[in-house]
């Protein structure tokens, strides 16, 4: 990405005090933005408000909290007179499947979907004509998986917003796009691997023909490409940085012959 793509755009990136949000949040200065950096991990925050010096602030706020969404966009426009850019990338990952309860549903839902859509109502009406909605999905949301219930359901609806108000902030001549990410190396899947980034390539590389886990620096560099004007024709998509997963079907693009080869008659 040029780092004059984005100059003198303004983003705020929710959820961006650690792994892929702040790989987010470094891409779009990297790229000339600046940038709000969003999140409740307030040391985190403010390390990374540090690195990426006067191109940054960090708020902290509770997206789940209308007031301080509505004092996040306040700070943005305080520090950087302007507001071009919104990256809902914040989320939770708690998931029980089938035996969720309410509670659970209500708390997935509410900062995966329903915060994300708030923070876009409250945003819209600063967003100039070019201004850029990111809605950050998931390939979690797009198939079926035993023993999850609540993050996929929740990207599944975040995918599907993006059309709706893609459709609805056009006359505005605001664009809302998603990105699915396949498996991205990030704090969660860095426990998964017990800090191993080769094991989490070698697992991966079942399900991605790429045969790597993805770095949340591809998944910035996408983002930064949508929010830019090379991409100014583009609204209500979604666009998978995912190694090729979603090109897989159950099959795993292997062909019959392949299968019946590597499982010998009984």
């Amino acid at each position: 990405m040029s780092t004059e793509q984005l100059t003198g755009k303004v983003a705020i990136v929710t959820g961006s005090t650690q792994g892929l949000g702040a790989d987010i949040a470094r891409g779009l200065v990297a790229a000339g933005a600046r940038v709000t950096i969003l999140g409740r991990g307030t040391d985190a925050g403010e390390s990374l408000a540090r690195e990426l010096g006067a191109a940054a602030i960090y708020c902290a706020a509770d997206i789940g909290s209308d007031a301080d969404i509505a004092r996040s966009i306040d700070a943005t426009l305080k520090a950087f007179g302007r507001l071009d850019i919104l990256v809902n990338n914040a989320c939770v990952y708690a998931d029980r499947g089938l035996a969720s309860t309410r509670e659970e549903w209500h708390h997935t839902l509410d900062i995966n979907l329903i915060s994300a859509a708030i923070f876009t109502q409250k945003a819209a009406p600063h967003l100039p004509r070019g201004g850029v909605v990111v809605n950050v999905g998931s390939t979690g949301g797009k198939f079926g998986a035993a023993g999850r219930a609540l993050y996929p359901a929740s990207k599944a609806a975040i995918l599907h917003l993006t059309k709706n108000f893609a459709v609805e902030l056009a006359p505005l001549g605001v664009r809302v796009v998603s990105i699915s990410p396949a498996w991205t190396w990030s704090p969660a899947l860095e426990s998964l691997a017990e800090g191993s980034r080769e094991r989490a390539d070698a697992v991966g590389a079942a399900v991605h023909p790429l045969g790597r886990v993805g770095r949340g620096s591809e998944v910035a560099a996408a983002v930064c490409f949508v929010c830019s004007d090379a991409a100014s024709w583009i609204t209500g998509a979604d666009i998978p940085v995912d190694g090729g997963f979603s090109a897989l079907g159950p099959d795993r693009g292997l062909s019959p012959r392949t299968w019946f080869a590597a499982t010998p008659e009984e």
